[in-house]
């Protein structure tokens, strides 16, 4: 299955939109700085990456319940709010 099948449509969007890599996003999901719960929806986690390249955390949100995870969409944050 390719790894663009996970992606939803926002996903796919915003990832071109924010450039975000989706190896960056993979690297995320495989081994994240941390995950958390979302507060919304226990089906929603978010899994975080320190991307030096950026100076920036990578928040990736997913459906953790489905195999592949589908990734809902990714965004970059400040790297100071979170420990690298």
């Amino acid at each position: 299955m390719p790894w663009n099948s996970c992606l939803t449509e926002h996903a796919k969007k915003r990832l071109a939109q924010r450039k975000v890599r989706t190896e960056w996003v993979q690297a995320a999901l495989e081994n994240p700085l941390r995950i958390e719960p979302d507060h919304d929806d226990p089906e929603l986690a978010h899994a975080l990456l320190y991307v030096p390249e950026r100076f920036k955390v990578l928040r990736v949100i997913y459906k953790e319940t489905t195999n592949p995870p589908f990734i809902i969409t990714a965004c970059f944050e400040e790297a100071d709010s979170h420990e690298t």
